[in-house]
Parts: structure tokens; C-alpha cells; sequence
């Protein structure tokens, strides 16, 4: 049985994306900042919940430990928990917050899932990147990219697709991918104002791609083909 953890699932992406997999039968674990709310959804959607928040080391390696104890390996690990800011919320400490998830995050989660990947026979990891992070889209004046300003949320996602890229390199044992989901059908909208999150991640609040996105993307799972999103 394939076994799946996906960060900031309580909602949005990562929990359509659990959704799915589930329908293929797969045990999928649930990471969620917010136990109440990531118990509501792990009960909804008949997944299994771990208290996870991306940006604390003692909250990572509990979640992965409880993970290996009852599971003793994880196949997948989809790095989804991310927060998005305001084009004009541009300073020092709204830049620490959300590198802090996006990319930090990432290295955290990763880094203490390896050795549970490492005990699969087809371990994979999907992060969740953006055109917003993308050189090509963001100088490409036909891509809405382009017109849009993200500075803080575009620099994290670039971020996001470099770290596949070393990873993938300094790891070739595991398979590392990065998906971009496009515009998206979750509670963000470009006019919200303040920090978003995907999931429930950072402050409770939801996120959603930005326009110009393009709306569909493949994530591979073990013996599952696409499951688009």
C-alpha cells in the first residue's frame, strides 16, 4: 500500500489532492498547523492525521516520527503547505515569514522524511511550485505573469523549483518533481489582503494560485499514472 504525506492538506489543494489518492486507494496522511481542523478533514475524507507545522524542526519530526512508527516507510511526501503575501506588503519580516514555509519548509520536511523514503521501493517527493516563480512566464509579456507583481511569493517559488532541481541532483535514489497547479478554484483570490496560506498553514488562512496559472497539473504517484489537480 502506497503511503502518502501531504502537508497543508486540511483543505484547498492539498486536500483535493488527498481526496484523489484516497480514491486509489492509497493511505494518505494528512499534515495540518491546526488539529482541529485537520482532524475534520482527515475524518471527511477518511485519511489519517499528523500535526505538522512546516516552519518548526520539533513539529516536523514528530509528525514523520509518528509516520514511521505506525507505517515504517513513506513512498510519497508532496510538499504543499505554502503562504502567499500582498504585492504591496513588501518588507524584511513578511519575507522571513514566507520564504520560512515555502522554501525552508521544504528542506525541513524533506530532510526528515529521508530516511522513511529511503526504506520505499519507488520514493517520490512533489513540490509545489508556481508560474510566479518561473523566469520564463514572468518575462514573457504574453503569460498574465508577467503583468502581475509578486515579489516576495514569486522569489519563494523560484526557490521552490531550484531546491527540486538540487535535490533531484545530490538525491538521484529518489524521484524529485515540482508541479505547477494553475489557477486554481480555492479561497484566495489576487484582491485579498495579508498573508494566505495553503491549508490551514500559517494563521488558519487559505490559499489560492494567482491568474494566469495554468489550471492543470500532473502529479505522478507510484502505480496511480496522473493525478491532475
Amino acid at each position: 500500500m502506497t503511503v502518502t504525506l501531504i502537508t497543508g492538506a486540511n483543505k484547498g489543494l492539498g486536500h483535493e489532492t488527498a481526496r484523489r489518492l484516497i480514491e486509489l486507494g492509497r493511505t494518505v496522511y494528512i499534515g495540518a498547523r491546526s488539529i482541529e481542523r485537520g482532524e475534520a478533514a482527515a475524518t471527511g475524507l477518511g485519511a489519517r492525521f499528523v500535526q505538522l507545522d512546516v516552519t518548526d524542526d520539533a513539529s516536523v519530526e514528530t509528525a514523520l516520527g509518528v509516520i514511521g512508527e505506525r507505517e515504517g516507510h513513506l513512498d510519497v511526501l508532496v510538499n504543499n503547505a505554502g503562504i502567499s503575501a500582498t504585492a504591496d506588503a513588501v518588507n524584511g519580516p513578511v519575507a522571513l515569514m514566507v520564504f520560512d514555509t515555502n522554501a525552508v519548509g521544504i528542506i525541513r520536511v524533506t530532510q526528515a522524511a529521508l530516511p522513511l523514503l529511503r526504506k520505499s521501493e519507488n520514493p517520490v517527493v512533489v513540490n509545489v511550485s508556481s508560474a510566479l516563480g518561473s523566469f520564463w512566464a514572468v518575462t514573457n509579456p504574453e503569460r498574465r505573469q508577467f503583468h502581475y507583481p509578486a515579489i516576495i511569493y514569486g522569489a519563494s517559488k523560484a526557490a521552490v523549483s531550484m531546491l527540486t532541481v538540487q535535490y533531484a541532483k545530490a538525491l538521484p535514489d529518489i524521484k524529485f518533481n515540482a508541479v505547477e497547479p494553475g489557477f486554481t478554484a480555492t479561497d484566495l483570490t489576487p484582491a485579498s489582503r495579508g498573508h494566505r496560506a495553503h491549508g490551514d498553514h500559517r494563521r488558519g488562512r487559505p490559499h489560492q494560485h494567482l491568474p494566469g496559472e495554468r489550471r492543470r497539473a500532473r502529479l505522478v504517484v507510484p502505480g496511480a499514472g496522473a493525478v491532475h489537480q
